[in-house]
């Protein structure tokens, strides 16, 4: 029996679109904490620092793929060069 690869794949566009999403759920989040200071629990905070910190997280790991690719792009552009 072959075996099959199977290879996920997903856009740049979709990845900054997803986590556009994923930033105005936690906005609004913090303007629903924001609303009622007097009555947040702390729970709540713990679970919007929770997802702020997950935003966070997700926009340093697209900073780093973009450096990344423009890396993989410039060695690319060197080597062509030197040939």
């Amino acid at each position: 029996m072959a075996k099959e690869s199977i290879w996920a794949s997903i856009s740049f566009n979709t990845l900054i679109q997803k986590y556009i999403q994923i930033q105005s759920r936690v906005v609004s989040q913090v303007r629903a904490v924001a609303s009622k200071m007097s009555s947040a629990t702390p729970g709540q905070f713990l679970l919007l620092q929770f997802s702020m910190s997950q935003v966070t997280q997700i926009g340093e790991s697209i900073s780093n793929l973009i450096s990344q690719v423009q890396s993989v792009i410039n060695n690319a552009v060197r080597n062509q060069k030197s040939s």
